[in-house]
């Protein structure tokens, strides 16, 4: 697939991808010092690191890293038991039965049981504490007694939760939920040591978890560093030192910085590079679809948007098909996404082209207008209202949600909307999780843990061991991969994502080896996406600027996109 599966649907949204510098970096922090860590691109977290209260990818990402869940995926996304050992239903899937693997502990070296498991669940889920990812534990058996908070000390159980023993526990279901085992893989399932109990506070700044990762410092507004945790015994092994996410305001810093090598990994691309950054020989790229999707919600009770009233409904229509997707797409992400047809993307088990309603998608100026003189007859638009669209302006949204706003008054007057930035991720979460926006705002989704590309985002920061040297040509980067990791081949504009199987000596003059100086070293790979297997050489030197190149080049990761009306 080279074009990348970009879903819009209503509205319009940044675009995403996975790129790499040409060069692993040594920053500042005491985990670089001396050792192979990766450093990623990152915003600051919108809350402390606590995985019940986040739904925002700041914090997600080391929440990813530092905890480990009943279940994984692999970075097909396919799932896997991790901390249990056993995840069994009855036959109409309103009670599961699981049973933990023995052995597991925390960072703190405390054992992970599993009162671990139903604590952490009954405290996101009480309303006394704020979570926001308390609405996740909804089917679970007593959740709307846990919904009055005024009523509520904090620490009341889930109903449906029931311990069995250290290593078992059952969950009753208030109805039938037959993807619960599969929900227990996001962030919000994961398990809490006793120590989050006593001091919840202290622990959102220094999270213990029993993931691949354990925290080391969180300078906040500049980096949060994680270290390989060494009893870490799940699927998601680390073949690193660490990882620090470094936090930026700006794409076009972190760009800057992976052009440098000052930077190792971003999963998205600055609006201004989008043209160049494939051709561009100081990073690597890596293009693919993948499940992540990005929209503008409006609330259900802003005027003249009412949901569930005819002018709402009217008003909504219109906004949709006013907004010219394929231009956007085309002129603005330059050729890199596709408008959307569904709420998901393209890559997400049951996605359609063709559900009802899809019509509204389709840039109709004619179909506006007339929808959008309906609902004015009903109530009309003054030139006191304005319909706003929030978004943050770190994150390289300017653009497409400028091209929306100009879209949408091209097709129904100028001054209908209008774009209203914030000036970081954070502000912006804060804004909308405190419902101090009064307009349309960004939103999204991605697979949690991990279906492309997040699965490739977060299988290139556990396997990548890399180790930079510098050629003497200018700019040009090298890597050289010490242990089995991951990495990207592009070879006449085919990509390959490999995976080191094994490495050999090869003697002088013997088979393939017979060009090349005794001592080089021949790499077999299996390609992730076809299975085919690749006989791959890593050499000491490189004759040329054209063979770094050849073996080193662009690695982009594209998200799907999906903007929804």
């Amino acid at each position: 697939m080279k074009k990348k599966a970009l879903a819009f649907a209503a509205a319009a949204c940044a675009f995403g991808m996975l790129l790499s510098g040409c060069g692993s970096s040594n920053g500042d922090s005491t985990a670089d010092k001396g050792s192979n860590v990766i450093t990623a691109y990152n915003s600051e977290p919108q809350n402390p690191l606590i995985p019940g209260d986040c739904n925002e990818t700041g914090g997600g990402k080391p929440l990813d890293l530092l905890f480990a869940r009943l279940i994984s995926f692999d970075a097909k996304g396919n799932a896997s038991n991790e901390v249990a050992e056993s995840i069994k239903s009855n036959d109409d899937a309103t009670q599961y039965t699981i049973k933990l693997k023995d052995g597991w502990k925390f960072t703190d070296g405390t054992p992970v049981t599993a009162e671990s498991f139903t604590k952490a669940w009954s405290y996101t889920a009480n309303a006394k504490n704020a979570q926001l990812g308390s609405s996740f534990f909804s089917t679970i058996k007593g959740y709307d007694k846990l919904q009055d908070g005024d009523k509520l000390k904090g620490d009341e159980q889930l109903e449906g939760l029931k311990v069995v023993n250290d290593h078992e526990f059952t969950v009753d279901l208030n109805r039938s939920d037959s993807v619960f085992a599969i929900k227990v893989g996001y962030t919000a399932f994961a398990p809490l040591p006793e120590s989050f109990f006593k001091d919840p506070k202290a622990f959102g700044e220094k999270p213990v978890g029993n993931g691949p990762y354990k925290f080391q410092s969180w300078d906040h507004d500049n980096q949060i560093v994680l270290v390989k945790n060494p009893d870490y015994k799940g699927n998601r092994v680390a073949k690193n030192d660490g990882v620090t996410f470094k936090v930026y305001t700006k794409d076009e810093a972190a760009y800057a910085d992976i052009q440098s090598g000052s930077l190792d990994v971003m999963e998205s691309v600055p609006a201004s590079a989008t043209k160049t950054f494939q051709k561009d020989s100081t990073v690597q790229a890596y293009n693919k679809a993948g499940s992540v999707i990005q929209q503008f919600t409006i609330p259900a009770k802003l005027k003249h948007f009412e949901a569930d009233t005819e002018e709402g409904t009217l008003r909504r229509q219109a906004v949709s098909m006013a907004i010219n997707r394929e231009n956007i797409c085309k002129k603005v992400l330059n050729g890199t996404g596709t408008p959307a047809a569904d709420f998901t993307s393209p890559l997400t088990p049951g996605y359609s082209d063709s559900l009802k309603g899809s019509g509204n998608l389709k840039y109709n100026e004619k179909k506006a207008k007339e929808l959008w003189a309906k609902a004015n007859a009903i109530s009309p638009w003054t030139s006191d209202d304005k319909f706003t669209f929030a978004y943050n302006a770190d994150g390289g949204h300017e653009v497409i949600y400028t091209a929306v706003v100009n879209s949408i008054n091209n097709v129904l007057g100028a001054g209908v909307a209008a774009t209203n930035p914030y000036p970081t991720f954070n502000d912006f979460r804060t804004a909308v999780s405190d419902r101090k926006v009064n307009g349309a705002f960004r939103s999204g989704w991605r697979g949690g843990d991990p279906p492309p590309p997040n699965g490739r985002f977060f299988s290139y920061l556990l396997g990548a061991e890399l180790r930079l040297r510098r050629c003497r040509w200018q700019r040009l980067q090298r890597w050289r991969l010490q242990e089995p990791g991951v990495r990207c081949a592009v070879r006449q504009g085919r990509c390959l994502q490999v995976r080191r199987r094994r490495q050999q000596a090869v003697p002088a003059g013997t088979g393939s080896a017979a060009q090349r100086p005794a001592g080089r070293s021949a790499v077999l790979r299996q390609c992730l996406w076809c299975g085919l297997d690749r006989c791959l050489r890593l050499r000491d030197e490189l004759a040329e600027p054209a063979g770094l190149r050849e073996h080193d080049q662009v690695r982009q990761v594209s998200r799907s996109l999906i903007l929804i009306s």
